[in-house]
């Protein structure tokens, strides 16, 4: 049987590495990512991380909400 998980995510963009940090006091996650905020390539890399970060596959990583935003809540099918 298959849960699911959300969590909270902040992107920076443009940075010179990329990293999914621990969540913060309030549980948000801090992700920088190497792609810029253009045509859904930030987007993409951040499903890859959060994909990694929780050893599962990138089909089981989706964007819930805040598709244009800094701030994603981002939803993980766990098998």
């Amino acid at each position: 049987m298959s849960t699911m998980k959300t969590i909270r995510v902040r992107i920076k963009p443009k940075t010179r590495v990329s990293v999914l940090d621990e969540p913060d006091a309030d549980g948000v996650w801090l992700a920088q990512l190497k792609s810029p905020p253009i045509d859904g390539k930030a987007n993409e890399e951040l499903i890859a991380l959060v994909a990694q970060r929780f050893a599962c596959p990138k089909s089981a990583v989706s964007i819930k909400s805040g598709v244009t935003s800094r701030m994603k809540r981002i939803q993980i099918k766990e098998s």
